[in-house]
């Protein structure tokens, strides 16, 4: 009876044309893969922000770290899988986003539910952005406690909600500082008005935002020069940090406090060594040439940006290297993308559920390890493509 379920199930997800599949790929460099056919790609798809995945200091701290520590840690923080590299790293982290303590988790999902699943309590109630991250979503969820969603970025409804909903225990206001599918920034001045006024916690998830903006690239308070105002900072070292995990600064009680009760930490074994060491390099490289990799990342972005509004392509207003080109139905969303992908290009087709209905998109990124090159060729190709397709709809319309 299950299996008929599901595979009922099933057929409707591909006849909406919702079907997802994994895609195997070896990245050569931070910018091309090869999958197993040998066929290489430019991807336009990775949160590789800086390129950093393959710089020369990153994997020789990975290499070392691997020799002299070994190849896992073995358990989890709080029984026998502490590592210097964590400690090191958190140290690095909280000085980074200018806050007192940071404690860092197996991925940047897992951080969002343990830092909502540790923090809420009965009573509270979370102000939760529309668009914020699954992972958002999914740990207000499992808290259990009461979530009132506000229009995107609107901070006028987010203060008529402050005002008018009934709150026995603590507000907490929850975004993300960039987000993940349109690339815009949150308000944090106009957030920060908020807090105050109604005496909230502020958690911002910076995920999208380190390496990205701010003058350093420590992400949203330095983009709006407001170092003090977040109480908890959620990050995560698998995107412009070129590792996997994630991570929360914050005032060290607020950190402690997660220690002792977020289930997600307290049960999961530790990163290996070799996985910190290299979140380790690639922030020290950040911090100790930020105008190098920040310079390139945001010059490409600018150019990407300005070729594919010049082919015609509607892409959403912004500057981050999140680049919506707004397409419409999944169907075409996705025909576009495979299309591409025969092409040697490889973007992401995003659809429902990720988006709303009628919303669909090709979710382009660059990093700073692209060449001018490389993006002016893949934008002909993109908006040569895109002409195509129009072109073929309109007769078939």
């Amino acid at each position: 009876m299950l299996e008929t379920r599901i595979a009922e199930e099933l057929a409707c997800i591909r006849q909406a044309g919702l079907e997802r599949s994994i895609m195997d790929l070896h990245f050569v460099n931070p910018v091309q893969a090869r999958d197993w056919a040998g066929k290489t790609y430019l991807v336009l798809a990775s949160n590789n922000y800086l390129g950093l995945t393959h710089a020369r200091e990153v994997i020789e701290a990975a290499r070392a770290a691997v020799f002299k520590f070994g190849t896992g840690s073995s358990g989890s923080r709080l029984t026998t899988g502490g590592t210097f590299a964590a400690g090191e790293l958190e140290k690095r982290l909280a000085d980074f986003k200018h806050s007192e303590s940071a404690l860092v988790f197996n991925t940047g999902y897992m951080t969002n539910l343990g830092v909502l699943y540790g923090l809420l309590k009965p009573g509270d109630v979370v102000f939760s952005d529309e668009l914020n991250h699954a992972s958002i979503i999914d740990g207000c969820r499992i808290s259990r406690c009461r979530v009132v969603v506000y229009k995107h970025n609107d901070m006028e409804d987010l203060r008529r909600l402050l005002e008018t909903e009934k709150v026995i225990g603590q507000r907490f206001i929850v975004t993300d500082g960039v987000f993940s599918m349109d690339g815009d920034i949150a308000d944090l001045p106009a957030l920060a008005v908020l807090k105050k006024r109604f005496d909230a916690c502020l958690i911002v998830d910076d995920a999208h935002g380190v390496g990205v903006i701010g003058s350093d690239g420590s992400g949203t308070a330095a983009h709006y020069d407001m170092p003090d105002i977040i109480d908890l900072q959620v990050g995560t070292l698998s995107k412009a940090l070129a590792a996997e995990g994630g991570y929360v600064t914050g005032k060290k009680i607020l950190i402690d406090y997660l220690i002792n009760k977020s289930r997600p930490f307290i049960f999961s074994t530790a990163l290996a060594p070799a996985t910190l060491a290299a979140a380790n390099a690639a922030l020290r490289l950040l911090q100790t040439q930020p105008q190098k990799y920040l310079g390139s990342l945001r010059a490409n972005t600018k150019l990407m940006r300005r070729l594919l509004k010049d082919g015609g392509l509607q892409v959403v207003e912004g500057t981050t290297p999140i680049i919506p080109v707004l397409i419409g139905e999944a169907e075409l969303t996705m025909r576009f993308a495979d299309k591409l992908r025969g092409k040697g290009i490889l973007v992401s087709g995003i659809r429902p559920p990720t988006v709303p209905q009628g919303e669909s998109r090709l979710r382009i990124t660059v990093t700073a390890a692209h060449s001018e090159e490389q993006l002016r060729q893949a934008a002909q190709i993109i908006t040569a493509l895109w002409q195509e397709l129009r072109q073929g709809e309109e007769k078939e319309g």
